[in-house]
């Protein structure tokens, strides 16, 4: 089988290294990938919202299967796209991608079937948002109502940070047409948990649980980013809590949507909280994860075609998920000034030290090749991860994996898994 991936960072590069276990792929493309994806796919140039383009090349190329690994795309309709022309592709449709497309959408449905999740408000001017917040309790959480490259969440100490907050996001425009709505959160404490799953319509499997350090700085200090680094499993997910979820909040969700005329074939995220009152949804993705995937599928042994296959199929039910029972540890490595200002266009080395290293890993997120030389193309550049028996031996083993990396201004955290110990 011929496939196509559709992305360029760390995330589609696990999913790209993945398939490329499975003896059912011939052959694998990548549009538009990166240097790391180019060692095991062929990188075509068309860019990720570029569906018309991409649809041709499917056809063109006579690829079986499509896997969308970004949310843009998604939202945008690639499946309907794809579909229209009767390709296989994996990944929700338009209609069901707005389960991540819109803060506001998701807040409702969970409100409507009874899902756990914080207290909201939705805004659709910037002076209403501005005069609730006078009346509300502190710390509160602003989001922005579309996709944001996972930054678009201010947590606001004070009622002065809330209402620039909200300039920020409504008057500013800091994220485009993302912030002409916002959701106006409680804030909610615990312990943050990612939680993947794989979804055919009806029938929901659930992958091994994660944990993501999105703050840029150490002790989750600074700015959101899109992930510094993560760990798998959670010694916070409990069976009690695995039981929890998947009475109320996992199938709940499918049904849910399956109830609005949304059929979710694909993958859906959950960014679940862990409080003193249960766990409860502080938010849905509709694809898989990043860095979550840097960690979760090293950890899979199932063939991932057979389950994409599934899935596309309504055959889930017939399927169990396996996956070992070790952990993994992912550092990100970033261009320092991220995810503000920073430069690339660095050279990287150490790059060879992984090959043939059974446990290690190294997942690129922002780079190309330059006259045969790999160099820095972005803000988050690449994902270290390792493997370990339990959670501190994978630790231990990838940040001294992070150690065999250079390029002139990487920067990271030197605390991700720190929760753990």
């Amino acid at each position: 089988m011929k496939v196509l991936v559709v992305g360029s960072g760390g995330r589609e590069h696990a999913i790209v290294w993945k398939i490329a276990q499975s003896k059912r792929a011939e052959k694998i493309y990548c549009a538009p990938g990166n240097a790391g994806i180019a060692e095991l796919a062929e990188c075509v140039p068309i860019g990720a919202m570029e569906l018309t383009k991409l649809a041709d090349f499917a056809v063109e190329n006579e690829i079986g299967l499509t896997v969308v690994g970004m949310d843009d795309p998604l939202v945008a309709g690639i499946v309907d796209e794809f579909e229209a022309r009767g390709l296989r592709v994996f990944g929700p449709r338009k209609n069901a991608a707005i389960l991540e497309g819109s803060k506001a959408f998701s807040k409702e449905l969970m409100k409507k079937y009874n899902i756990p999740t914080a207290a909201y408000e939705v805004f659709h001017s910037a002076e209403d948002a501005v005069h609730y917040l006078k009346t509300a309790k502190f710390p509160a959480v602003l989001k922005a109502d579309g996709l944001a490259l996972g930054k678009g969440v201010l947590i606001c100490k004070t009622y002065e940070e809330a209402e620039a907050g909200v300039r920020a996001l409504m008057t500013e425009r800091q994220f485009g047409a993302a912030g002409d709505t916002i959701v106006i959160e409680e804030f909610m404490t615990g312990r943050e948990v990612s939680v993947l799953s794989f979804c055919d319509g009806k029938t929901i499997r659930i992958m091994t649980s994660a944990q993501d350090h999105k703050r840029a700085k150490e002790g989750d200090e600074g700015l959101n980013t899109g992930g510094m680094g993560t760990f798998s499993p959670s010694p916070f997910y409990t069976e009690e809590t695995d039981a929890f979820c998947r009475q109320h909040i996992y199938q709940a969700t499918v049904d849910a949507m399956a109830a609005e005329g949304r059929e979710f074939k694909g993958v859906i995220f959950f960014g679940l909280m862990l409080t003193e009152d249960g766990p409860k949804v502080l938010e849905y993705n509709a694809r898989f994860g990043d860095p979550e995937t840097q960690v979760v599928l090293p950890r899979m042994d199932n063939d991932i075609l057979d389950v994409f296959e599934a899935c596309i199929d309504g055959t889930l039910e017939q399927m169990d998920l396996h996956f070992a029972d070790n952990a993994a540890v992912c550092v990100v490595l970033a261009s320092d000034g991220y995810p503000e200002k920073y430069e690339k266009g660095f050279p990287i080395s150490g790059l060879e030290q992984f090959k043939d290293k059974e446990g290690y890993y190294v997942f690129h997120a922002g780079t190309k090749s330059e006259q045969g030389t790999c160099v820095t193309n972005g803000g988050r550049v690449l994902g270290v991860t390792a493997l370990g028996t339990d959670l501190k031996e994978a630790k231990n083993n990838a940040y001294a994996a992070t150690e065999w990396i250079s390029f002139a201004n990487k920067y990271m955290r030197s605390d991700i898994g720190s929760a753990i110990e």
